[in-house]
């Protein structure tokens, strides 16, 4: 039975438009499902703790996930985030990042960079 199931990596949306229309989907649908295809992990420095709360709630709300230290709620000192989600969640979040105060405008357009990047690539 294993040879009927395959792991899949897919690094970025030219390699998911790729195997999605090897498998015979049409083109509408590739481009609706090719970015949610690509999972990416960012990990994201010198982060505001009350910033990391606010990016964390508006990931959650788009059925991505953030990683934020335990003790967030009373560190006053910057900190380390992990934001993980698909291509689709990550472009999401940037559009709800921008409505912020500037220092999360910030981290929207780091991500935003880093969409280009693996848009293009």
């Amino acid at each position: 039975m294993k040879e009927k199931i395959e792991e899949v990596y897919v690094k970025n949306l030219a390699e998911a438009r790729e195997l999605i229309a090897s498998i015979g989907c049409d083109e509408k649908s590739i481009d609706i499902m090719a970015p949610k295809a690509v999972f990416k992990v960012l990990l994201i420095r010198d982060v505001n703790p009350i910033d990391a709360i606010i990016i964390k709630q508006d990931m959650l709300s788009i059925g991505g996930e953030v990683a934020i230290p335990r003790n967030v709620f009373w560190r006053k000192e910057k900190c380390e985030i992990l934001i993980m989600g698909t291509l689709r969640h990550l472009s999401t979040l940037v559009e709800k990042l921008k409505r912020h105060h500037t220092s999360i405008r910030e981290i929207a357009r780091l991500i935003e960079s880093e969409l280009e990047e693996w848009i293009q690539s």
